[in-house]
């Protein structure tokens, strides 16, 4: 159909209710801000502040680089980093197998290709697409490869994302994947954040930055367009508008099935968890009758796979939060305001969702089952109900998605644990038949090893599981060196991973590691996270205080022995421990983190996460934000642990400034810390990767320091 038939035209208008709501913010934010000595840092950019910010680097670079430790723990790190003996992840593309590659001869990355036999061969001849080092040298320029989204059915054309040094933020050029060129006069967009998708070979629909007044809040775009083949940017035809105010943006798929019918998608992100899914039918765009908080995943032999995160009673059927249904799109088009749902998964008491993806005809499932891991593959009936097949793969292991196929229902699992190297695992879904393609050599010596899983009991008597990872022949007398690891947010699960990095810089030298499943995650479907958002966050807290309270008492560790770590939303939660419990741990490692609670909602990305926070210009979420606030309550007097603090001058995501200010914060009261800035690596922390193996060694040392001297 053409995309003009389809023209999605909204008569929607700011409330006075969300326009108050933007006063209140702004209000909020320039009383916090008249009282912040440290405003000046929020200029990203700016001399004052990237003057700082050196300075901070160089008193704290020659601590760390200094130590003795530091040239071995770096020699490994980087070797780890660079080793071409790891699993090459698949991505099944063009009837191919592709991957992006990484190592000392590549150090920004190739992207490559091989045939689907040829892959699970011991040496596969790989064919080099594009060469990312290559390209940045050639066009004097700081490319990060963040991806590709490609035209379906025949998947010949992709765009291709490259970020300015790590940012989230990206440049989309056409790529010709028959020639492994990029396509003289194809498509081609500058630098922003923006979201692409084909709906043919000749036919964009994307969302990005148009121009003043199209990018909401938080820096991403809400007005989709479609651009045809030889039109500018500028010609391109609105085809959807959301609001200004919404808090994420609005975010355009193309969905195709194993026969080549198409569903086109537009999410109206309005919060971070709440949205509104548009159907682009050739009668105009259509909204669908669905609960705020699901996600639209897939399209198989024709029904629309749908993930709910809530509760959904569309008849006389409830479905549960965390489930899996489906809607049939032929009826879906005819009346999006009365859908009929049918169940293809749902969880178990201790189950929960992890991810859904689509072969040609088939749906893989991968799930949780007390923070175990576990797979289905999911097959469409005649009679419109679903056959599910439980995968026999490894128990006491994390399950996960690599890449599923269009051209046939074929797919690459990862399986993975802390001390058993990751092995991949090619599934045929039309008969279930597993074999292992793949498995990653030992990165260190596990012999000595022992993984357990515990519970401690949160402040409000919830159990709250987390792993522990240690010598058999440690002494409970608490002197074991102990890092505890945890998230607690947007329905992250944290699940078992086998990391060379950290075996070999950490658990072979004697330390031990504790990942916690405190709530604000994922671990126990949609409730878990739910039970702390907003005001209810101080439970993720106090259940990460109990899991160290717990490894305390059982004479794991002590305080003396303890660190923490945690970066983004975990970087939050490492600054709250922090302060809360500064007699808990003598190490926080505080990684790209939100700090300044008050005025996050202007800072970067910010906006976006009111759904997970709550708001300044709520009077109840602003009081309990400024209560847990960890930029806003720093005390003089108090015996903090001396933190490490890390963060990115190109996270474009949460921000430098949240890191920057709370330094400078501890700087003017005296108080002992250590401060980098990577000058870029966006939000991942590493543009490259000798830029990841420096920043691992230097948190390997500060943790040798306090915890092992």
């Amino acid at each position: 159909m053409r995309p003009s038939t389809f023209a999605l035209i909204l008569a929607v208008s700011a409330s006075s209710v969300l326009a108050g709501h933007r006063q209140a913010v702004a209000q909020a934010a320039a009383a916090a801000s008249s009282t912040d000595p440290f405003l000046w840092l929020e200029d990203v950019d700016g001399k004052r502040a990237l003057d700082w910010v050196n300075a901070e680097n160089t008193r704290s670079l020659k601590v760390l680089e200094s130590d003795p430790r530091y040239a071995g723990l770096h020699a490994d790190a980087l070797a780890l980093a660079q080793a071409k003996d790891r699993i090459p992840q698949p991505e099944f593309l063009s009837g191919q197998v592709y991957n992006f590659w990484q190592d000392v001869d590549h150090v920004r990355g190739l992207w490559r290709a091989v045939s689907v036999a040829d892959y699970a061969q011991p040496e596969p001849e790989w064919r080099t697409v594009l060469d990312i080092d290559q390209l940045a040298k050639a066009e004097n320029a700081n490319w990060v490869f963040k991806g590709t989204a490609c035209e379906r059915p025949h998947e010949r054309l992709c765009m291709v994302a490259l970020s300015d040094g790590g940012e989230d933020a990206v440049t989309l050029r056409e790529f010709d994947l028959s020639t492994s060129r990029f396509v003289d006069g194809g498509f081609a967009l500058p630098h922003s954040k923006q979201e692409a998708d084909w709906i043919d070979e000749n036919t964009l629909i994307l969302a990005r930055d148009w121009g003043a007044g199209t990018m909401t809040a938080s820096g991403y775009p809400f007005v989709v367009k479609v651009l045809h083949r030889g039109q500018q940017p500028r010609q391109a035809q609105e085809v959807f508008r959301g609001e200004p105010t919404d808090q994420v943006g609005a975010t355009p798929r193309v969905l195709v099935d194993g026969s080549g019918r198409r569903a086109i998608v537009i999410t109206r992100g309005v919060t971070f968890f709440e949205t509104e899914q548009y159907l682009v039918t050739p009668h105009g765009g259509r909204r669908l009758a669905l609960p705020p908080k699901v996600d639209i995943d897939d399209l198989v032999a024709g029904r629309l796979i749908v993930t709910l995160r809530e509760d959904w009673t569309p008849g006389a059927t409830t479905f549960k939060a965390g489930s899996v249904v489906s809607l049939d799109l032929g009826a879906v088009e005819a009346d999006p305001d009365h859908l009929v749902a049918t169940l293809v998964w749902a969880p178990g008491p201790r189950q929960a969702l992890s991810e859904v993806s689509a072969t040609r005809n088939r749906l893989v499932i991968t799930g949780l089952d007390n923070v175990r891991g576990r797979a289905w593959v999911l097959s469409p009936t005649e009679t419109g109900g679903w056959a599910s097949r439980t995968l026999d793969l490894p128990d006491n292991a994390a399950v996960s998605i690599a890449s599923t196929s269009s051209d046939d229902d074929q797919a690459f699992l990862d399986v993975t644990s802390f001390l058993t190297p990751t092995t991949l695992w090619q599934v045929d879904g039309w008969s279930g038949l597993l074999r292992q393609v793949k498995a990653l050599p030992p990165k260190f010596d596990a012999a000595n090893l022992v993984t357990e899983q515990f519970e401690a009991t949160s402040k409000d008597g919830t159990r709250v599981p987390y792993f522990l990872i240690h010598r058999k022949d440690i002494k409970y007398d608490g002197s074991t060196p102990t890092l505890l690891y945890g998230y607690g947010g947007f329905e992250v699960s944290m699940t078992p991973a086998y990391s060379a990095t950290l075996g070999k810089l950490w658990l072979e030298r004697g330390g031990a590691y504790a990942l916690a499943n405190i709530r604000g995650g994922g671990e126990f479907g949609p409730a878990w996270h739910e039970a702390a958002l907003t005001t209810h966050r101080q439970r993720a807290y106090d259940d990460f205080a109990a899991v160290g309270q717990d490894l305390i008492a059982r004479k794991i560790t002590s305080p003396r022995r303890l660190g923490i770590r945690g970066g983004s939303n975990g970087g939050l939660l490492m600054g709250v421990e922090f302060e809360q419990h500064p007699e808990l741990w003598n190490a926080a490692i505080i990684e790209v983190p939100l700090l300044d609670m008050l005025r996050f909602e202007q800072i970067a990305a910010g906006a976006s996460w009111v759904g997970e926070y709550g708001s300044v210009s709520n009077p109840a979420q602003r009081a309990f934000l400024a209560s847990i606030s960890p930029y806003a309550n720093l005390k003089t007097g108090v015996k903090y642990p001396e933190p490490f603090v890390f963060t990115t001058t190109k996270d474009d995501r949460v921000g430098p400034v949240h890191a920057r200010k709370f330094a400078a914060e501890m700087e003017a009261m005296g108080l002992p810390f250590l401060y980098y800035e990577n000058t870029e690596g966006g939000h991942a922390a590493g543009a490259n990767l000798r830029e990841t193996a420096h920043e691992q060694a230097l948190e390997m040392v500060y943790l040798s320091q306090k915890l092992m001297d």
